[in-house]
């Protein structure tokens, strides 16, 4: 995704009061441990007022009729993750409201970063870490290592 159509993004979520964490790769390169990445992460609140601002966001970006399909009874019910694919804007967004029983919205700790004058909700390098830690994909496993390295984050962090 163009670091433009990201800024418009991190914009409108933030105009539209957005109850979000930026999660996964583009937090880890915002930290400064910089790794390719695929996707945008976001963990979102996903109770239904929370879940109407995201998708209000996300239409002043991408103006596309999927996004209504985002419902905060998946996120908060069966579907803990929703994906999300602009049309043509390039990488998928994935929509997280929890990570099974493990993480949820309300264990996430987050500080506001200013990235161009836009304000970005990222995890902290110790939540982030501790979101990479015991998972099965070896780039979380590589992310791991490296936030605590650059962090000096101990392994119950």
């Amino acid at each position: 995704m163009e670091r433009g159509v990201l800024l418009q993004l991190f914009g409108a979520l933030a105009d539209e009061g957005v109850e979000y964490v930026l999660v996964g790769g583009l937090a880890v390169n915002l930290h400064g441990v910089i790794r390719a990445t695929e996707d945008v992460d976001l963990f979102v609140r996903p109770d239904r007022t929370n879940v109407e601002r995201l998708r209000a966001a996300l239409w002043r970006v991408f103006d596309d009729d999927a996004i209504d399909e985002i419902t905060a009874d998946d996120l908060a019910g069966e579907f803990p993750v929703v994906r999300y694919v602009p049309p043509g804007a390039g990488p998928s967004i994935d929509l997280v409201s929890r990570l099974g029983e493990r993480v949820a919205y309300a264990d996430l700790e987050a500080e506001e970063r200013d990235v161009d004058g836009v304000p970005v909700r990222l995890a902290t390098p110790r939540t982030l870490y501790r979101l990479k830690c015991d998972t099965a994909r070896p780039i979380d496993a590589q992310d791991a290592a490296r936030l605590r390295a650059a962090f000096t984050l101990e392994e119950d962090d």
